[in-house]
């Protein structure tokens, strides 16, 4: 099978040829669906977000101006999508489950000795605002001031939002005692 340059690709989308849109998705949504994954509650909300994303990048083709990567770009409209889709309940987010947070130990040598399987399933466990929050820091490298525009929060609640993720994430992760026994 003969590989497509993006710069066709992107030519033939703007046409509008459905082909080229298919071949477009194909090359593509391997890599942008995981980060769909990540901001979402279930696969079934990563799909739906996926498919708003494409929706988007075709519609938006004209936008891009070959100033970079055009795996990034689509990467971005994704980040955007998800906290769009996510929007109306991160507004919702009820503080009491941050103030009733329990404290938790500060350990975090215990990520060392997990996969990143195990990681992005704990990830995907977070509440909303965590999990958005902490995606939008950690993994794609957004400011605490740009999160707070993007989400309509203020930087503080951005940043209570990723601690509370961050020691969620240690108790959940955190081997059970069984497991210690069973690795010595």
């Amino acid at each position: 099978m003969m590989t497509i340059s993006d710069k066709r690709l992107i030519e033939q989308c703007k046409k509008g040829k459905a082909r080229y849109q298919k071949m477009l998705y194909d090359k593509y949504s391997c890599k942008v669906y995981p980060v769909c994954y990540r901001y979402a509650k279930n696969e079934e909300d990563a799909k739906d977000i996926l498919q708003e994303t494409f929706i988007r990048v075709y519609s938006k083709l004209d936008t891009f101006q070959d100033k970079g990567s055009f795996e990034g770009w689509i990467r971005k409209i994704a980040v955007n999508t998800s906290i769009r889709h996510y929007e109306n309940s991160l507004r919702k987010i009820d503080n009491r489950d941050i103030e009733n947070a329990p404290e938790l130990s500060s350990d975090e040598n215990i990520l060392s000795e997990l996969n990143a399987e195990d990681i992005l399933k704990k990830i995907s466990e977070l509440p909303t605002g965590y999990r958005v929050v902490f995606n939008m820091y950690a993994i794609e490298g957004y400011s605490h001031k740009e999160i707070a525009k993007e989400l309509g929060i203020s930087e503080g609640s951005s940043r209570s939002q990723l601690t509370r993720a961050r020691q969620y994430l240690i108790k959940a992760l955190q081997p059970t005692t069984k497991e210690y026994v069973e690795r010595a």
